[in-house]
């Protein structure tokens, strides 16, 4: 329960855009009064009251940690609320993945907004373990209210063409007052225009900063993402002088190493640092978020919800104390919400593997056969390539190696091997080629696989990445990592094959352990396993793979060969 209580500090409005020293009064949950103690400018012995952070975009599951876990590593760095799409649970366990982070979420006093996801599965082209209708999503709308927008519409191409069945859902968004999340990398122009005008309202893929501009003049929100594995900050935040208005911060996908360290808090740092208006900032980082999706959330005026922070200063932003209605929840870097206990849900069904399922053999190519004794033949592998901090990989055709008859991985020239094995049921694995990991031996493997959560792993050969997948398989989900003398390493998921039932700081230390592994294997990434789970996300162009092959984002459709001979 809350507690009536009083505090003296600079306390910032971000309506007046004022800074004034004063005595915040906060009575049964409420902010009761603000009394001015005299001087209108900040006193600098005192510290500054500013309402909370509000991560206006993120995958809670991407932390591996189940909600209640998130939110208690969170509140230390000043986080209030949530803007969450829970539709990585959802294509694994469908609407019944969705009541557990709602559930699990309800055991702490954490603001969680949570969506109803849009595009499950993602795409008809992969295998995901469930499906959410327009119906299931009119069930959420209507007997959920902590249910609060329609989560991000990755159909761009069934906007831009009104497809029937994309249409219904967004009509049930509007009928229900729920805002309606976008997910449209690179549309510009008209196209963004129209996407716009469908009824979608924000957008959190821009990478470039003309794409931002041409979505803000459509009348869409920005969200400026910076992530474990997507960082868009540096190319979008020079827009927050003249657009911070309509502009929110998000995280997106955000894993528990880097959660632990900060959160939204960094990002304001950062553009305050870089010489942004810190009031412009904080409006970005507190205000736009909570107005835009009508959240529960006070702001620090009188008569609000007691939700706010209490930090240092304006130029380091430590926090001193969070609290979320009255209640102080976290304090001096230490959270105070108790631990809650963790339901194991999944639906993960295991097969056996082994490096023969991995080989890739080349046809013979006209009447003749492949010259075995030569490493560089005619033969062309299709090629991924991935990009450290982004989601888009390019795509190349290069020659390959070929042994035996079969095309394998060149180590010199950083063509490694991409596997996606299907979860839901035993079917032969998904190969392709991919450049960008720098692995020198070994494999890594992850059920954590954008958006169907199949497995996917990258190895130097087909041994390791046999042994990779079993690893992951035998856990029912998580993250592996198979070095090349011999050494395992394992940080199981049990919760839907995404998440940890172990507590936050524990589940940061077994990643930091599997990350830092993946590393000592060769790979240049700051965030190998963050990177891997995007690989097979194939509603980011360019070329990524799929449990069912090679797919072309930009063609939206399958590639027909992974090797060409002559």
């Amino acid at each position: 329960m809350s507690a009536d209580f009083s505090l003296q500090a600079n306390v910032i409005n971000l309506f007046s855009n004022t800074i004034t020293p004063a005595t915040v009064h906060v009575a049964g949950g409420r902010i009761r009064q603000i009394e001015p103690l005299g001087p209108t400018v900040p006193d600098p012995a005192l510290p500054y009251a500013l309402p909370g952070f509000v991560d206006a975009h993120v995958h809670v599951e991407s932390s591996l940690l189940v909600p209640s876990e998130f939110a208690r590593l969170a509140v230390t760095h000043g986080t209030v609320a949530t803007v969450s799409d829970p539709h990585e649970i959802g294509n694994v366990l469908g609407v019944a993945g969705v009541k557990y982070m709602l559930a699990n979420a309800a055991q702490v006093p954490f603001k969680f907004c949570f969506g109803a996801p849009s595009c499950v599965p993602a795409t008809p082209f992969e295998t995901a373990g469930a499906e959410i209708t327009a119906a299931d999503i009119e069930e959420l709308f209507r007997y959920h209210p902590e249910i609060g927008y329609l989560a991000e519409m990755m159909n761009w191409p069934g906007v831009l063409s009104r497809d029937a069945d994309v249409m219904e859902k967004i009509a049930l968004a509007q009928r229900y007052n729920r805002p309606v999340d976008g997910h449209a990398p690179g549309l510009m122009g008209d196209d963004a225009r129209r996407y716009a005008e469908a009824g979608i309202s924000t957008d959190h893929e821009c990478f470039m900063a003309g794409e931002a501009v041409d979505k803000l003049a459509a009348g869409m929100k920005i969200l400026i993402r910076e992530g474990s594995a997507a960082r868009n900050f540096e190319a979008l935040i020079d827009l927050l002088p003249e657009h911070y208005e309509h502009l929110m911060f998000c995280s997106d996908d955000k894993h528990p190493d880097t959660l632990l360290l900060g959160h939204i808090d960094q990002l304001v740092q950062r553009a305050v640092t870089r010489g942004q208006d810190v009031l412009k900032v904080l409006r970005v980082a507190c205000r736009n978020p909570v107005e835009h999706y009508r959240l529960p959330v006070g702001l620090l005026r009188e008569d609000d919800l007691a939700d706010f922070i209490v930090v240092e200063d304006l130029v380091d932003f430590k926090v001193r104390q969070t609290y979320l209605d009255g209640v102080l929840v976290a304090e001096n870097g230490e959270t105070l919400i108790a631990p809650a206990p963790v339901e194991v849900v999944n639906n993960f069904t295991p097969h056996h593997v082994q490096a023969a399922d991995f080989q890739v053999s080349i046809e013979k190519a006209n009447s003749g056969s492949i010259d075995d004794s030569q490493p560089n033949t005619n033969a062309t592998v299709r090629l991924i390539e991935c990009f450290d901090g982004q989601l888009i990989t390019a795509r190349h055709d290069e020659p390959a190696l070929v042994e035996n008859g079969c095309v394998v991985p060149d180590l010199s020239r950083d063509i490694l091997k991409l596997t996606v094995v299907n979860r839901y049921h035993a079917a032969p694995p998904a190969v392709a080629f991919i450049r960008g990991f720098g692995l020198k031996g070994g494999a890594l493997a992850s059920s954590v696989g954008h958006d169907s959560h199949n497995i996917t792993a990258v190895g130097c050969d087909d041994a390791s990445l046999a042994r990779a997948v079993q690893l992951v398989m035998e856990a029912r989900g998580g993250l592996a990592v198979v070095s090349p003398d011999g050494q395992e390493l394992v940080l199981p998921l049990p919760v839907a094959g995404l998440m940890s039932d172990q507590p936050g700081p524990d589940v940061a230390a077994a990643y930091s352990a599997v990350d830092a592994a993946a590393k000592a294997l060769g790979s240049p990434l700051q965030a190998p396993f963050m990177t891997l789970s995007f690989m097979a996300l194939l509603v980011i162009p360019s070329l990524k793979l799929s449990d069912k092959g090679l797919f072309d984002g930009e063609a939206f459709r399958f590639v027909e060969n992974v090797v060409l001979g002559d």
